[in-house]
């Protein structure tokens, strides 16, 4: 699928809208933002050619500025905090809040996929948001720390791997937390960082593993690791983390890797 010469970036919180617009204005695209007001980081704004504020229920605003722009191609990126989709306070545009009263549930894959058959039907199409990205980073199997996983973490690795498969096939989440071949946590909708928090419960050595769901959509909801995900694991002594090599995004990778052997804290893609 060929991208144009202008693309429109949905962009929510985290590291990951930057890292888009980076790679793509890399690659000679014009990039034109539509930022979330309290979730999108301001540090996007020098990085775009244009951007518009939106509230996080303002899905009409969006496509009349793309439309406006002439933009029939998007990405998305980053995520928008889960517990607004519960806020009472925040007022949801018609297409938005009959999408939300009328889907089957409300699972992220769910909402995700109405949200980008939405665009499709006003002509804007969503596209992989990987599809800017580079093996920096997206990698490939192997380990990106100085540190290799200890015996005890491998075989944390291979027994969360499975569960972790499983876990994101039914769109729970994609994140486990092991110790001594023990679920400490399971990822559900607070998030991958709310989860590693958790395994704060066993003390050190807790081994995280996260993975692509197995029909991954990378229009939406890519698995991504970073800088903060290496901070909160120090904050609980957690030792380890497994993601799926090729299929999981690592922000600030060489700021990531820094940090994970600062702390003793192995990186591996498996």
């Amino acid at each position: 699928m060929s991208l144009e010469k202008t693309i429109g970036l949905i962009a929510g919180n985290g590291v990951f809208p930057l890292t888009i617009a980076k790679c793509a204005k890399a690659n000679g695209f014009k990039v034109l933002a539509v930022a979330v007001k309290a979730d999108t980081t301001a540090r996007l704004k020098p990085l775009v050619d244009k951007i518009i504020w939106v509230n996080v229920g303002e899905f009409k605003k969006m496509v009349n500025f793309f439309k406006t722009e002439g933009i029939n191609q998007a990405v998305m990126a980053g995520q928008i905090s889960p517990r607004r989709l519960f806020d009472k306070r925040i007022h949801w545009d018609k297409e938005l809040d009959e999408l939300l009263n009328n889907i089957a549930n409300r699972k992220a894959d769910t909402i995700f996929r109405a949200i980008a058959n939405l665009l499709k039907n006003e002509s804007i199409e969503l596209l992989d948001s990987t599809s800017l990205l580079t093996e920096e980073e997206l990698p490939k199997k192997g380990v990106l720390t100085k540190r290799n996983p200890n015996q005890q973490e491998s075989a944390d690795i291979n027994f969360g791997f499975d569960i972790a498969k499983k876990i994101a096939d039914l769109d729970i989440g994609q994140t486990v937390v092991i110790k001594d071949k023990c679920v400490v946590a399971v990822e559900a909708f607070e998030g991958t960082n709310a989860t590693i928090f958790r395994a704060g419960l066993v003390g050190s050595g807790a081994v995280i593993v996260k993975v692509s769901r197995p029909r991954q959509d990378f229009r939406f909801d890519v698995p991504v690791i970073g800088p903060k995900t290496i901070v909160i694991m120090k904050s609980v002594a957690a030792s380890c983390i497994a993601i799926e090599a090729g299929k999981t995004v690592v922000l600030e990778s060489a700021k990531t890797i820094s940090l994970a052997d600062k702390f003793n804290i192995t990186i591996c893609c498996v």
